[in-house]
Parts: C-alpha cells; structure tokens; sequence
C-alpha cells in the first residue's frame, strides 16, 4: 500500500506546502498556518519524504521550487480553489443577509407588512428588521440601510414612492345599522370621529383639519371623539365599528378593496404628504439592499 503511486498524501501537508509555495517561506506559511516556521518545515520534509523527490531548494535565507515542486503547485492551486468554491457554494445557503429598514408604524402595519411576504419569496437569504417609529433615524449612526419616510410634498428627503389621498372610512356596518345616516360629509357630527391623538388645546386632529377644510365644514363638531397613539390602532377600531377615521389612502387601498372598509363620501382630498424611499449611500452597494430598493418601488408603482 506504501508504494501505490495513486496514493494521495494527507490533505495537511498538500495545504501546508501550498502556503510555502506561495510565500516562499516557511515562516511566512506558518504565520498563516497558525502554526510555527518549524513545524511547516517538518510537513514540507514529511511531504517530500511521501513522493520521493525534494520540492524546494534551501538556500541561504531563500526558498526556490524545484521542477517537481512547481508541478504540484500549480496542481494545488487548481485543486484547492475548486475545494473552496464547493465548500463556499455549501455553506451560502446558510448565510443570511439582515437588512434594516425604519418606516411610520401605520406605513408598516397597513401598507408594507401584509406585502413582505412576497419579498422574502423572491429573496429567500434576505431578512429584513424592521423599526416602526415617528422618530426620524440617523440611518449611518442608528444603522439602518433604508427608510420610508412621512413628510411634506417638496420639503422631504428621497424619492417619492406615492403621494396620499385622504377619505373618511368606516366599517360597512356602521352604514347598516340603524344608527345615525351617513350619507353626506354634513352627517359626520352624529357620528364619532377616529382620531390620532393631538397635543392639548391643539382643537380638531391635524388629519381631520385639512379634509373638513376642503368640504366647507371647518366648523363641525362630532358627536364624540376617539384618540389613538397610532394610525393602526384608529384603523382597527374603525374596522370593529367604532366610528368614522380619515383613511389614508394607498394605506387603506387593501381594507376598501376587500370590502372590510368602506368609503361613505367617494371624493378623496389630496395631502400636503407623501411617503419618501431614502437609502443610506454606504449601504447602497450592497446587492441586498438594491433588492430591497427596487422592490418598494415596484411596489408603489403600483399604487399610481
């Protein structure tokens, strides 16, 4: 069995002698080793003593390849770095890649949660961490990779993913009931109004103002009021039959097209808001983060 010719060495030794190779040195091989300078030396002489042939000349404070040694060398290099891509091409599914996002709770909820799952099906090592928050995130120094954020048309940061439409929703029940009609914007003061909640002796919610403005009833007063520290939270309570909210739409798109939510007065009023796609310029050369880029907006394109 010690004279087969096809016998190979052991693996160790194969690596060890192409790091000597590469480098030339034994202390060199043995630094990327971990090992020391001597015991590289032992494995070289070990090696040459399995094939039968010397694979470096020692000269003073020199290495050279022999014939026979540059022959194995360009054979290793091969033979290893097809190793490493099989090994490297094993191991990639395992990897995962996290991204972090940091959007408005109510953006979140309502509009990019029920639509994720569609993103991590297309890009199954993508996982992406979410923050909900009104704060708005130093994305360098927070560590963040994207944002989608809320603010004035033209005063904001990024690009614009959709603009916002506002109409008062409410669940289809409350216009079956035998409660109050609901059939003209003048109705709404029978009924109770969904609102976020706003700073004392600030009057009507900053989302009813503008759209109460626009039909002429700066002055109406609901029946009685309901304050949510989140648009989700109003969303949901107008889904159970609490009362009337100022649905945001594309938000609410979904819940009226599944009849889960209804539009009593069809004419919508244009915000002075949209939704902004903002990507930390660092993090934009990552393949994953593109992904993700290219995907919301093919996501808001669809809303136009």
């Amino acid at each position: 069995m010690q004279n087969d010719p096809e016998r190979l060495p052991p693996l160790d030794l194969l690596v060890a002698f192409e790091a000597a190779a590469r480098h030339l040195s034994f202390t060199r091989a043995g630094a990327e080793r971990f090992v020391t300078q001597s015991a590289i030396s032992r494995q070289i002489r070990a090696l040459e003593d399995e094939l039968g042939v010397a694979l470096f000349r020692r000269r003073h404070r020199a290495l050279a390849l022999t014939d026979e040694g540059q022959r194995l060398q360009a054979s290793c290099v091969a033979v290893l770095a097809q190793l490493r891509a099989a090994v490297s091409a094993l191991r990639a599914p395992a990897r995962r890649e996290v991204l972090a996002l940091t959007t408005t709770p109510g953006l979140a909820s309502l509009w990019l949660i029920p639509r994720l799952p569609s993103f991590t099906k297309m890009h199954p090592g993508i996982d992406v961490r979410m923050d909900t928050s009104f704060e708005r995130r130093d994305l360098r120094a927070d560590g963040f990779d994207l944002a989608i954020r809320y603010g004035r048309v033209g005063k904001t940061e990024g690009r614009q993913l959709f603009s916002e439409a506002m109409l008062p929703v409410c669940s289809p029940k409350l216009l079956r009931g035998r409660g109050p009609a609901l059939r003209t914007p003048a109705d709404l003061r029978q009924h109770t109004l969904l609102q976020l909640a706003s700073m004392p002796g600030a009057g009507m919610p900053l989302e009813w103002a503008p759209w109460l403005q626009a039909v002429g009833l700066t002055e109406l007063q609901p029946a009685a009021t309901l304050s949510f520290s989140g648009y989700g939270e109003a969303i949901a309570a107008a889904l159970a039959g609490q009362g009337v909210a100022l649905g945001r739409r594309p938000l609410v798109d979904a819940l009226l097209r599944s009849g889960k939510l209804v539009a009593p007065f069809k004419d919508a009023t244009a915000s002075i808001r949209a939704y902004y796609l903002v990507v930390e310029p660092a993090a934009r050369s990552k393949p994953a983060v593109r992904a993700l880029e290219s995907w919301l907006l093919e996501q808001a394109a669809r809303e136009a």
